[in-house]
């Protein structure tokens, strides 16, 4: 068999384990990542799964990753939570890296919202900022798509122009307003890792007009167009990569900023999800 059915099997598979002990099927997916699996605080939790009790689910071995699936709502919005998502870097391949998403695809999801933990590239941008992600750039040499195209999953060719969904940036910047939140926007570009940039590497991303750098989100995304959802992408500026002036970065800092930056993202997230309504799902 080829391998695209066998991972729609196993998706099918998966999701029929999680439909039969939930509630209402959530339409919103929240992908979190390093030092992120506290914005979702307001959820009302209804579920909750840790990944290796959940069939065909793969394992995170990230620490900052809790490496658990919740369901529950906020703002009367049913919705599904990943604390803790795969990566390259871990060995997986894209298919396990995104099996999530084809699982959240089975289940009926239709809007995925995909944060991060990122290296910043402006010169502008801060620790501790929060960047609406525009666009990305997929220097990991990989692509989830690669291989036979699974039947009823998505088009062979997806198209790639508006795959963060415009409107859902300007609910998160109306959101961040509102919420009195600094928001900026910018282009992600994704690598393997897992080691970090040279500053030779810095200077040659900055120049192609890379704004945040990490090793996450461009195989999910992709995933998530293909399957026909409306993405929203949300980076975390940890540190900032400067290459006149390098700093060395370890995981420690990275997750304290994040940590420190997380209750700002749930109330971004939390002002979003509030003032969506059916429509949006388009």
């Amino acid at each position: 068999m080829d391998p695209g059915p066998i991972w729609k099997r196993k998706a099918s598979e998966t999701a029929a384990f999680l439909r039969a002990r939930i509630g209402a099927p959530p339409d919103t997916g929240l992908l979190t990542g390093t030092g992120l699996g506290e914005a979702a605080a307001a959820l009302q939790v209804s579920a909750a799964f840790d990944y290796k009790d959940i069939p065909h689910f793969p394992i995170a071995t990230v620490p900052s990753h809790a490496g658990r699936l919740v369901f529950g709502t906020m703002h009367g919005r049913p919705v599904m939570v990943m604390q803790g998502r795969f990566h390259l870097y871990e060995g997986y391949t894209p298919a396990e890296v995104t099996f999530p998403i084809r699982v959240m695809q089975e289940i009926g999801v239709r809007r995925l919202v995909a944060t991060n933990a990122a290296g910043g590239l402006n010169p502008a941008f801060r620790p501790g900022d929060i960047m609406l992600i525009r666009d990305h750039i997929n220097l990991t040499g990989a692509n989830p798509l690669v291989g036979p195209n699974a039947d009823g999953w998505g088009v062979r060719f997806p198209d790639m122009t508006r795959a963060y969904d415009r409107d859902l940036i300007a609910r998160a910047a109306q959101a961040a307003v509102q919420a009195g939140i600094t928001v900026r926007q910018g282009i992600y570009v994704g690598l393997k890792g897992p080691c970090l940039e040279t500053p030779a590497e810095t200077r040659f991303l900055k120049s192609i007009g890379a704004e945040a750098v990490g090793f996450s989100t461009v195989q999910e995304v992709i995933a998530a167009v293909h399957a026909g959802m409306k993405v929203l992408g949300i980076s975390i500026i940890t540190n900032i990569n400067d290459p006149d002036h390098p700093v060395p970065a370890t995981l420690e800092e990275i997750i304290a900023v994040a940590r420190r930056a997380a209750p700002d993202l749930e109330r971004l997230l939390s002002g979003v999800l509030e003032h969506l309504s059916h429509d949006d799902l388009g």
